[in-house]
């Protein structure tokens, strides 16, 4: 149902050159009229008194390359979620290799991390990490990977640009990859029209790109994914809703965000917490009035979030027209807005 059929040429291997040098598909869920444009141009769809959502979250180098001891065998390492007391949900390659008090070194003996209990993803365990600093973030990105999706087989020559201009609250796993296009430079050109810039956090995890495999959808079971939405925020968006202005949210993961608050309190409001709202076709948006997004893989959450912005059917017509353009897909790909 929600598949599509993707030459592999059109993945992204890496950033344009230019932030902003994307291509902009514009589709417009009232005439089902699909536009090309540059991500520039996008400026001519926000007005004044709208609000722009961003997710200020940023990716956090958590893939690390150790040996394990005793028989220097390669062990890869991903931290996803820290748990307290320095211990980590984790994702490891290979796991097999991998029993409760095995012991991975890291760096010139910087970092150690100790196997315990198995978690419920493939490859998933809990890590206890040992150090000798008081700033785990700053050894991380001493040590630490960016880790890229497994779509995107070229090294990153420029770390940075797998971070949004505007992130600032580490701890995602992968970027908000809809940010990626926008520059300083466009942002202070919509705060010039008059549009609201405002952040909120969500620190997106890996699960949200897993494929739906199960045969009926709602059976799908979404991984929890930390928000946090400060009263500064809040207060912008709630008032832009009763001024009737658009509240336009850049990517996936701004639209769970607002919709998981909205959908708790009714409106939204300052809080914090975790969500693992999975949104499908049938889906009731009480925040979300317009969409920037990237092109998503087959049968992922993703899609099916757009299409229940949209519709399936519109949806499937704007990826069979990106595919025939050529479009590029996925993080490092161009972008669409769904108006």
């Amino acid at each position: 149902m929600f598949d599509y059929p993707l030459p592999e040429d059109l993945i992204a291997q890496e950033p344009t050159e230019e932030r902003s040098a994307s291509r902009l598909m514009v589709v417009d869920r009232e005439t089902e009229k699909i536009q090309h444009r540059r991500f520039p141009d996008i400026l001519d769809y926000l007005g004044a008194g709208d609000v722009l959502v961003l997710n200020d979250t940023r990716v956090r180098p958590a893939r690390l390359i150790g040996t394990k001891e005793g028989t220097g065998a390669r062990i890869e390492l991903l931290l996803l979620n820290p748990l307290g007391e320095d211990r980590w949900e984790s994702l490891v390659k290979p796991a097999k290799r991998i029993r409760e008090g095995t012991i991975v070194h890291f760096g010139e003996g910087d970092l150690t991390a100790v196997a315990e209990e198995k978690t419920e993803a493939a490859g998933g365990r809990v890590f206890r990490l040992h150090y000798n600093t008081s700033d785990l973030e700053r050894l991380l990105d001493k040590l630490g990977e960016m880790p890229l999706p497994p779509y995107i087989r070229k090294q990153l020559d420029e770390p940075e640009r797998y971070q949004t201009v505007y992130s600032r609250e580490v701890g995602s796993a992968a970027a908000p990859t809809a940010g990626l296009h926008f520059t300083r430079e466009l942002l202070e050109q919509a705060k010039e029209k008059g549009v609201e810039i405002v952040p909120i956090t969500l620190h997106v995890g890996l699960g949200t790109f897993r494929p739906v495999t199960a045969e009926n959808v709602e059976e799908h079971q979404m991984h929890a994914e930390f928000y946090e939405v400060s009263e500064v925020s809040a207060t912008a968006i709630q008032k832009a809703k009763e001024r009737g202005n658009r509240v336009v949210a850049v990517g996936t993961t701004s639209v769970r965000t607002l919709e998981s608050v909205a959908r708790e309190h009714g409106e939204v409001r300052a809080t914090r917490g975790w969500t693992d709202i999975f949104i499908y076709p049938g889906f009731p948006f009480r925040v979300v009035d317009t969409l920037l997004t990237n092109f998503h893989l087959p049968k992922s959450t993703l899609l099916m979030l757009v299409s229940a912005f949209a519709s399936r059917e519109l949806m499937l017509e704007a990826y069979r027209t990106a595919v025939s353009e050529r479009y590029r897909f996925f993080s490092f790909g161009d972008a669409m807005l769904i108006l």
